[in-house]
């Protein structure tokens, strides 16, 4: 494994294990909106999209109701869902770890700016990273749009990061960023799937992750 100047890390399925509650306000957001909701695989599918394309993307018939989605969504995820949505075992070491050693770390997620950087908060994790992306600052996922700002903003080489995600949107994006990537299976996709986008490995855990990073 080379020496990444800077790991990007994806943030939902990625650093916390959120996708299920992900699943449950965007099912309940379409029952409240007076829609069929979608199904589990077809939500887990969107994730890592901006919210606008996530609804956009599910509801396609329905353009009139996407700001009462994601208006409904949003009231789910923070006041409604109990949903837990912990870090992955042993997230705050390997980043600790990684930052220890002199790696830059770095956030490129789906998320709102607002709902990012409460969690960042939340988690006590948000003094590990060096710059964030969120889908309210670049295009959605899978442009690379959100990488390419970090590595200006950083001022690396695209042959200098790495990018961690769980989903084929994260691979997507990456590929497109020239960006070499890792892909995670805790999340929403699995082995096979992530390795459509040609990563330099995929990992089951951040102890497997961490041995790939640190060792």
């Amino acid at each position: 494994m080379k020496n990444y100047k800077l790991v990007i890390f994806d943030w939902d399925g990625t650093i916390m294990d959120s996708v299920s509650k992900i699943v449950n306000c965007m099912r309940e957001s379409a029952l409240v909106c007076g829609l069929v909701a979608p199904s589990d695989e077809a939500i887990k599918n969107i994730i890592g999209l901006s919210l606008e394309h996530a609804v956009a993307t599910l509801f396609p018939d329905n353009a009139n109701l996407y700001a009462d989605l994601i208006a409904e969504y949003k009231h789910q995820f923070k006041h409604v869902d109990v949903t837990p949505s912990p870090l992955f075992d042993d997230v705050p070491d390997t980043l600790a770890n990684l930052k220890a050693k002199g790696v830059i770390l770095a956030v490129a997620t789906g998320k709102s700016r607002v709902g990012l950087e409460r969690l960042l908060d939340e988690t006590k994790l948000g003094h590990n990273f060096a710059a964030t992306r969120t889908s309210d600052d670049a295009q959605s996922k899978p442009s690379p749009e959100m990488l390419l700002q970090l590595l200006n903003e950083l001022d690396i080489n695209a042959s200098e990061a790495l990018m961690i995600g769980d989903t084929k949107i994260d691979m997507a994006m990456a590929q497109a960023a020239h960006i070499d990537r890792v892909g995670v299976t805790m999340g929403v996709h699995n082995e096979t799937q992530l390795n459509e986008y040609e990563p330099i490995a995929t990992v089951g855990s951040y102890q497997q992750l961490s041995t790939l990073l640190l060792d």
